[in-house]
């Protein structure tokens, strides 16, 4: 089958994460994905190695788009998060099948959400009236956390191979100065409120720490920490007090995988990476995209809902997420937060993943 992936960078790569995840296993057992972006520019540090059976297409570039007008429609069109393909590919894709031929498909992948209306809405069709694509109908498809949602994406052997992970050798080969008996806290987030607190807290902690610092806007907002004039004297980006910093550079997929397994706890952002978070099984804390409206309150927590969170981690995630006034609670890295999120995991596991579900609906199983 050829499937059509098509997707916009609206900040952050966290789109580009899911559809390049996406488009990469559904081309694993030989089948034909490409991947049509306005911004491809993070791949190269992303996926730089590429994927086979994966193409990557600059749907900006009037030249590509004609080309492809002019070759066969693919099988099956994604619409990744309501990104509004040309409307001369939906012409294309809308034309009359030869007979005999199977029905094409067309996918509206929703964003992650455990709220309750991703299991009313999930599979549901969606009639197109209007424009090149009349007369057809989207089918949404919400990822989600629940069996009545088209479930998260989890490759093949995703475990098994984390089983076999050494974090010590991937420190190593980071070089990273990490020694025994020093809590390793990744950190990947927006500008958190609470930020200062954490390193002041993770400073002032009987237990040493080391916090990996990714690229891009958490190496800034920590950068911002200690170019503040006001910070006392003595304090360094590198660290203070029971404080080690090590700043990463930016980070393969595979290999975000690897620092999220070799953490004590880990602090994501977004969608992807929230994702391979619970995959990897350590405590984890989210700070969730800010909407103006104040819509992502209700989005987290309906996911600290479904989590069963503690109250200390909900307690820590609405400091975190700027939600109130109150102080960041004592971070734990075993305990409740620990097994809250093993008890998720293995909830996760007895779904199919996202692809299995994809091809069931796409071939008229579900």
């Amino acid at each position: 089958m050829q499937w059509d992936i098509f997707c916009r960078v609206i900040d952050n790569h966290g789109d580009l994460g899911v559809c390049w995840r996406l488009a990469s296993q559904l081309a694993a057992p030989g089948e034909r994905a490409r991947l049509w972006i306005d911004d491809a520019t993070a791949l190269h540090w992303m996926a730089p190695a590429g994927c086979d059976g994966v193409s990557v297409i600059d749907w900006l570039d009037p030249a590509v788009v004609r080309k492809a007008v002019a070759a066969p429609p693919p099988d099956v069109l994604i619409e990744a998060f309501g990104c509004d393909p040309a409307p001369e590919l939906i012409a294309r894709f809308a034309e009359p099948l030869a007979a005999g031929a199977p029905a094409r498909a067309w996918i509206n992948l929703e964003y992650l959400s455990a709220e309750p209306y991703v299991e009313r809405l999930h599979g549901l069709p969606s009639p197109i009236f209007k424009g090149p694509g009349a007369g057809l109908a989207k089918r949404f498809f919400y990822p989600g956390f629940t069996p009545a949602t088209g479930g998260l994406l989890r490759e093949p052997g995703l475990l098994e191979r984390q089983a076999h992970f050494d974090r010590a050798q991937w420190l190593a080969a980071h070089e990273i100065p990490w020694q025994d008996g020093e809590r390793l806290v990744s950190l990947f987030c927006y500008e958190p409120p609470e930020l200062a607190q954490l390193l002041e807290q993770l400073a002032a902690g009987a237990e040493p720490t080391r916090l990996l610092v990714t690229s891009g806007r958490a190496a800034h907002a920590v950068g911002a920490f200690f170019a503040n004039p006001k910070q006392p004297a003595g304090r360094s980006p590198q660290g203070f007090g029971a404080l080690s910093i090590s700043y990463l550079p930016y980070l393969t997929q595979p290999d975000f995988d690897h620092l999220l397994w070799t953490c004590d706890l880990n602090f994501v952002r977004g969608e992807d990476s929230l994702v391979r978070a619970l995959w990897a099984g350590a405590p984890l804390v989210w700070q969730i995209y800010p909407q103006d409206d104040d819509a992502h309150h209700v989005k987290l927590g309906a996911w600290l809902d479904w989590l069963g969170a503690p109250p200390s981690l909900r307690q820590f995630h609405h400091a975190w997420n700027g939600f109130g006034d109150a102080p960041l609670p004592a971070l734990e890295t075993g305990g409740p937060w620990r097994e809250t999120v093993r008890a998720a995991r293995e909830k996760l596991c007895l779904q199919e993943d996202l692809v299995t579900q994809l091809r069931h609906l796409v071939a008229g199983k579900s």
